[in-house]
């Protein structure tokens, strides 16, 4: 599977958009009572792109991940992958998609799970035996425990790696993954995010929902919030945060005048002074070391992503309460 090479001048096309996709949902004893689970939503993830969709539990991701997919029918609205209505069965064909809670035939080897999964693609006898042992080694498998170990015996985390070959079995264009990471323990999540990334670097289109945002933050090249079933904001981290290179300096002693020329709002409190860094901090550090001046604190200015999604999750509720 050799790597895709973009150019970033060409022109940036559509791999998924939505226009007022809604869905609501009927329950109650009489299926009388409605409940809107997907707000109107209107969204854009380009080819060759990996998006985060962010939100708490219950706030509509899994919806929205299976409307596109044609799992779930809108109850008002459209959405389109590559121009195709959802739920062609030729852009079916084009898609990679991994649940949260995937099932998994237990009695089977992995190596006869990716056959089965093969087979409904209906992909060549010649060409499955390449693309599995290829799958295999994309996701940290090895083909002897694919072909002698049932499915039972797998960890949660080889059974992760495991739904990640089945989703890439076609060798999709387009990959949905609900909560890739969840449940999976500090290097399960390792591995996953460095597949994800060995994905980004082919030139997939990943559109994933996930609430650790730390991996998020590190994968993502654009994000979306939807909360209780609206989609809040939209943006790569840069616009949603703010810039990247600037950094925030707490410190004591040191001349005044050498420090104004490095930060800015520079404020002295008591004996402790505080500003925005304009430049490198390796750069400044060097400055100072041959004078008094002791650093207490140096950050990142901008929040990060969890601060910013707290206070957007935070800001809806009680827009909501009102």
């Amino acid at each position: 599977m050799s790597a895709v090479h973009h150019n970033p001048a060409a022109p940036k096309v559509p791999a998924v958009e939505t226009l007022n996709l809604e869905k609501t949902y009927r329950t109650g004893f009489w299926l009388n009572q409605k409940v809107l689970s997907l707000k109107p939503c209107n969204l854009t993830v380009y080819q060759g792109e990996t998006f985060g969709l962010l939100g708490p539990n219950g706030a509509g991701k899994t919806t929205l991940l299976k409307t596109l997919l044609g799992i779930v029918r809108p109850t008002r609205g459209r959405g389109a992958l590559w121009g195709e209505p959802i739920g062609t069965q030729t852009v079916k064909q084009r898609l990679g998609y991994l649940p949260e809670n995937p099932y998994f035939y237990d009695y089977l080897t992995g190596w006869e799970y990716l056959e089965f999964t093969a087979g409904l693609f209906q992909i060549p006898r010649p060409r499955r035996r390449q693309r599995i042992p290829e799958l295999l080694a994309l996701v940290g498998l090895t083909e002897k425990t694919a072909q002698k170990k049932q499915l039972r015996q797998y960890s949660k985390g080889m059974l992760q790696r495991l739904g990640m070959a089945q989703a890439l079995i076609n060798d999709p264009d387009l990959l949905f993954l609900d909560e890739p990471m969840s449940g999976l323990d500090p290097l399960g999540r390792y591995q996953m995010r460095e597949i994800i990334l060995a994905l980004k670097q082919q030139g997939k289109t990943i559109f994933f929902n996930s609430h650790i945002l730390s991996d998020v933050e590190m994968i993502c090249d654009r994000v979306a919030l939807l909360v209780q079933g609206e989609l809040v904001c939209v943006g790569s981290l840069g616009e949603l945060l703010g810039p990247d290179n600037s950094y925030r300096v707490r410190g004591q002693g040191g001349d005044p005048k050498l420090l104004e020329q490095w930060l800015t709002n520079f404020k002295i409190q008591g004996n402790s002074w505080s500003g925005l860094l304009q430049g490198l901090p390796g750069e400044f550090l060097l400055h100072l070391q041959n004078t008094s001046a002791q650093i207490w604190d140096l950050h990142q200015a901008r929040p990060s992503l969890e601060e910013f999604f707290l206070q957007q999750v935070q800001k809806q509720v009680v827009v909501t309460d009102r």
